[in-house]
């Protein structure tokens, strides 16, 4: 209700402004007092909706995804919405500002957002030893990405330097190769570069470890993608970033700023994305893209994913999303005759 009443007063101000002052108040929240009556109220508690996936133990399979939390801040707070995981980060090497502002857009008639903000963060230094004094009754992932002006072929180095700084307190570590918004991605997601990035954390001993993909990659570039999961033997696949394609359905007049595309526009693409990489792998899949309620997420689990993220549905439906979404797949487990979560991943697939 208090969110229904200050959603039109924060939509007034720029978006990475409301994004901010909502990260502020949770801060007032996390590792308080205060976090336990909240967790009291948004918290669904019921066996059936726990996952266990690449040797982590879920409450839920609905998480927040990088970019929300990008400093490791408040991940105590995201927990006490009831959310089963959070990934925080993307974390570089090197503390970065990002682009200039403006870089965040909201797209209201779209349900969307487009982004460029460069993974802004403090560094794997200070995000590491921040993660090192959290203490969190949920898994906590952390999105690894390279630093802006580090050159590809030193990018393995780059990698590992941060895995080690967060190593520590991280659950899983998430390969972010795929950020349509920083300089020097777009070279790494070729079969060569993905390898030695992934090899030289595999060496650093690195696990759970799962790599972040982007919707934008053809169908061979994913195939060959999921090779090398299966020869390195990696954890996991998040399916996937944000997108620099543009829908023609979009309305807003926001709709021709560059940057990755995220939110409604592209669950349909999303959830295709999860089925392909579900039907070519074993290893867990991670949903990611326009989960905004229970039947967004119910489609992706049914499609092949054990776990779902959201971050754009948070800005639009509010904090009570994980709640409404969990009560709601209890609903869609009741109407479909399965036990648990984990008996409906995959069930679409053919």
């Amino acid at each position: 209700m208090f969110y229904d009443l200050a959603k039109p007063l924060l939509f007034r101000l720029p978006a990475e402004t409301a994004h901010g002052l909502g990260h502020r108040a949770l801060e007032l929240v996390d590792d308080t007092p205060l976090a336990r009556p909240l967790a009291s109220h948004y918290t669904v508690d019921d066996e059936r909706l726990r996952v266990d996936a690449f040797g982590q133990s879920f409450p839920n399979p609905v998480g927040v995804a990088a970019g929300f939390d990008k400093n490791a801040e408040i991940p105590g707070a995201i927990a006490a919405l009831g959310f089963g995981h959070v990934e925080v980060g993307g974390v570089t090497a090197e503390p970065q500002g990002g682009n200039p502002r403006p870089r965040m857009f909201r797209l209201r008639e779209d349900a969307a957002i487009v982004n460029r903000m460069g993974l802004n963060n403090d560094g794997a230094d200070t995000v590491g030893a921040r993660l090192a004094e959290t203490d969190v009754d949920v898994p906590v992932g952390v999105n690894i990405a390279k630093t802006e002006t580090v050159d590809s072929e030193d990018a393995p180095a780059d990698y590992r330097y941060t895995y080690e700084q967060v190593a520590e307190r991280g659950d899983f570590f998430v390969v972010n190769v795929s950020c349509p918004n920083s300089e020097g991605f777009r070279e790494l997601q070729n079969r060569e570069s993905m390898a030695a990035i992934l090899g030289e954390l595999k060496d650093a001993g690195a696990a759970p470890l799962l790599v972040k993909l982007s919707p934008d990659l053809p169908d061979p570039a994913v195939a060959d993608a999921l090779d090398l999961v299966a020869e390195l033997d990696l954890d996991g696949v998040v399916a996937a970033n944000t997108t620099t394609d543009r829908p023609d359905t979009l309305r807003s007049p926001h709709r021709a700023e560059k940057g990755g595309l995220s939110g409604k526009p592209i669950e349909g693409r999303a959830t295709e994305m999860v089925r392909f990489v579900a039907e070519r792998t074993d290893v867990p899949v991670v949903g990611v893209g326009g989960v905004a309620s229970a039947e967004d997420a119910y489609r992706k689990i049914r499609a092949g994913a054990s776990l779902v993220q959201l971050y754009t549905g948070l800005i639009y439906e509010g904090p009570g999303l994980a709640r409404d979404i969990n009560r709601g797949l209890l609903e869609l487990l009741d109407e479909d005759g399965f036990d648990t979560i984990e008996d409906a991943v995959g069930a679409g697939l053919e």
